[in-house]
């Protein structure tokens, strides 16, 4: 049921028969899920003009599925004797909850968080799926050939762009740089290289770096066996999520995103 993804270069990865389990008890919200997944596009400029922080695309997506019912749930589990609670109880905030007749879909989104942040979205669905709250768990984060190849879209976009310096960037709304990244890409200048190849390696490594949450550490821990024996659907986002256009020389029409 994951072709579409898969031939749109998704990573796809599935446990504890998630898949007999969404395809069964869960198609028109699985449905819902992949549709919006194929319609994501995020421009090379959305990504440094957050800093490396959630690109508004990927905000875009939160609210498309909020739209559709997967909306952000606060659980509370409160052990009782007699009608006494025991202790102060647990809580799990999970952002995206979608409810069907047969049961509950818990799904993150974790675009650009440090990688231990897997380790709690896993054991958060370990334990709703024990108590019997949710079905499946179900998390999305930057694909491994996205991660990859992230340097180069980005290099690629600022030498379409024209982009030789940091002030057009800081018009798209990049934070201030520190002492420390605009001396690195001076550095790198200084040897040779360009604007666009110094920023792009620099941004990339120290904002979407290997500690961040990406493909990569995600299988690794699903290999390890964190979050078992909960049913797991695992979504890579493919390099083709981002776009490369360069901006513009003249105003554009608004974007079908930028509602």
């Amino acid at each position: 049921m994951f072709d579409a993804l898969r031939q749109a270069g998704f990573d796809i990865m599935v446990r504890n028969h998630a898949e007999a389990i969404l395809s069964v008890d869960f198609p028109n919200e699985t449905k819902e899920l992949t549709e919006a997944l194929l319609r994501v596009s995020i421009p090379a400029q959305e990504l440094i003009a957050s800093g490396g922080g959630e690109a508004k695309s990927t905000q875009r997506l939160r609210r498309e599925l909020d739209q559709a019912g997967w909306r952000k749930h606060h659980f509370r589990i409160q052990t009782t004797l007699d009608g006494i609670p025991l202790g102060d109880g647990t809580s799990h905030e999970i952002d995206h909850i979608r409810r069907a007749p047969a049961g509950t879909l818990a799904l993150e989104i974790e675009w650009n968080n440090k990688d231990p942040f897997f380790d709690r979205d896993l054991e958060n669905f370990q334990r709703l799926h024990a108590q019997g709250i949710i079905s499946a768990g179900i998390i999305v984060t930057r694909g491994s050939d996205l991660q990859a190849t992230m340097t180069a879209r980005i290099e690629d976009f600022l030498r379409r762009s024209g982009i030789e310096d940091e002030a057009p960037l800081t018009a798209l709304g990049m934070k201030d740089r520190t002492a420390r990244q605009r001396d690195f890409v001076a550095r790198a200048m200084a040897s040779g290289a360009d604007f666009a190849a110094a920023f792009a390696r620099f941004f990339v490594s120290d904002k979407f770096g290997p500690a961040t949450t990406h493909w990569a550490k995600l299988a690794d821990r699903i290999h390890r066996g964190v979050g078992n024996p909960c049913p797991l659907l695992l979504i890579g986002l493919p390099s083709t999520a981002i776009s490369g256009d360069p901006l513009p020389e003249t105003p554009s029409a608004p974007s079908l995103f930028d509602e």
